[in-house]
């Protein structure tokens, strides 16, 4: 439930920086820095000009105290994050600074804001959709350019523009069915019917190719994991530092020397990819401890979403290498061949290879862009993003939803070949339309808002 009253919370992370910041938003957000805010440019005695940055003291309501010396700025409505007056008050960015601000805010008669809450006042004062609400947690989560561009795509509109356009025809046919369920005595001209028909079949094809960038989508807004797996020494801890641009991992020649599990997190051509480097898979361990290491890489296989096994391509292949890649004969997996820069002795025409072979080279960096595409590739269809504005789909809720849609859309035509009554028609077509809907927010529950919001931050 949307109370109108006025709300605090802190903006920015806690701990030390140079800036912290306190956002208020709500009806009495220009009382409350009347109160705070003791400035010399604040016009007629302690007013604020919209949008206008001040300088000057921060003090407790409760008795003048100085809390800090800083910046407050007035938004007023609608011009402003929530379309309500917002309040931003900045100061040194000290964890005890930045909380006795909010707790002055708090003691000058604000609330602590609930997770997300100004975002969803943002939302249900018709300043942004539930599918551009979603996105501003995308876009604070995003860890690289690839997956920043995709969750502004649909903070600024892309998909709800989509959207609006499947609406459109969907409602069209709808109109049509239901005037024909108010004038049954006429007579319908079957061009209508085949008006309805095309609308349809419209709608579905453009859900369905919503939904064929889903699988891109997910991935380049969430990342993925890629388990490096093989015998000790094959190049698996040079292959990480060289993907990641660090000497993460510790290289030696010195079987064994890689015990744990060492994760690094890069970005691919703008994939989000967590880099596993696991022990090194023999028979014959040197101490518990390395067993448990090669425990823990064979445990990692099952969860990992791309399997890379490498082997080095200056030795020929061993006994140890043909069981081991027996033992992955079920799982796709891409061979890596090492040390490039080397002579070669592998065969690889005694390899079974399930999605192909890239050579590489950790010490002269050969290939390394190359493994960089096919990583890429496997997880992310071009065709997704045919254009800067193309719409896509990146949210499970988004996706289930569309799901819900089309099957609806596909009951119509079931339906309508088996010649129901256009009451039932119509309510396919309302079904399809209520679904849509659920994804901008035009019909949705209270409960299904919680649950959205809930995962937000405070102080956003």
């Amino acid at each position: 439930m949307y109370i109108r009253d006025t709300i605090a919370a802190i903006a920015t992370p806690l701990g030390s920086g140079g800036v912290g910041i306190v956002r208020v938003s709500g009806p009495d957000a220009e009382q409350i820095g009347r109160k705070l805010f003791k400035g010399s440019g604040t016009k007629n005695g302690g007013g604020f000009e919209s949008h206008r940055l001040f300088y000057g003291r921060l003090v407790n309501p409760l008795d003048d105290g100085l809390i800090d010396e800083g910046m407050a700025v007035l938004m007023r409505a609608p011009r402003s994050y929530t379309r309500e007056d917002v309040l931003e008050l900045h100061c040194h960015g000290g964890y005890y600074l930045v909380r006795a601000v909010l707790q002055a805010c708090i003691s000058a008669g604000a609330r602590l804001a609930e997770p997300g809450e100004f975002t969803r006042r943002a939302f249900l004062n018709g300043r942004i959709d539930l599918a551009q609400a979603e996105s501003v947690m995308d876009l604070i989560a995003s860890r690289t350019e690839r997956s920043l561009s995709l969750a502004q795509s649909q903070r600024e509109g892309h998909l709800s523009r989509a959207l609006a356009a499947l609406k459109a025809p969907l409602v069209e046919s709808l109109a049509l069915v239901e005037a024909h369920i108010d004038f049954p005595e006429d007579e319908v001209d079957p061009a209508v019917f085949e008006a309805i028909e095309t609308g349809i079949a419209t709608v579905s094809a453009g859900i369905s190719r919503l939904l064929a960038t889903f699988a891109s989508g997910k991935v380049l807004r969430d990342g993925v994991s890629v388990l490096l797996l093989g015998l000790p020494n094959a190049g698996k801890s040079s292959l990480l530092n060289a993907l990641s641009g660090t000497d993460r991992a510790i290289v030696s020649a010195l079987p064994g020397t890689t015990r744990d599990l060492i994760e690094e997190t890069v970005s691919l051509q703008g994939l989000p990819v967590k880099i596993i480097d696991a022990a090194g898979i023999r028979a014959h361990h040197a101490d518990c401890v390395e067993q448990e290491g090669v425990r823990r890489a064979l445990d990692k296989v099952s969860e990992a979403d791309l399997l890379l096994v490498l082997v080095d391509g200056t030795a020929p292949v061993s006994p140890e290498l043909s069981e081991l890649l027996g033992s992955l004969a079920a799982l796709p997996y891409l061979l890596v061949v090492t040390k490039s820069d080397l002579p070669q002795l592998l065969d690889l025409s005694v390899l079974a290879a399930p999605l192909g072979v890239c050579s590489v080279s950790a010490k002269s960096r050969a290939g390394i862009g190359r493994l960089a595409s096919r990583i890429y590739d496997h997880f992310v269809q071009s065709s997704a993003f045919s254009s800067d504005d193309a719409a896509v789909i990146s949210n499970v809720r988004h996706r289930d939803v569309l799901v819900r849609a089309q099957r609806s859309l596909q009951d119509f035509a079931d339906n309508q070949s088996l010649d129901l009554p256009p009451e039932l028609l119509a309510l396919d077509l309302r079904t399809a339309l209520a679904a849509l809907g659920e994804i901008t927010g035009e019909t949705t529950t209270d409960d299904l808002l919680d649950l959205i919001f809930s995962s937000f931050c405070i102080g956003k």
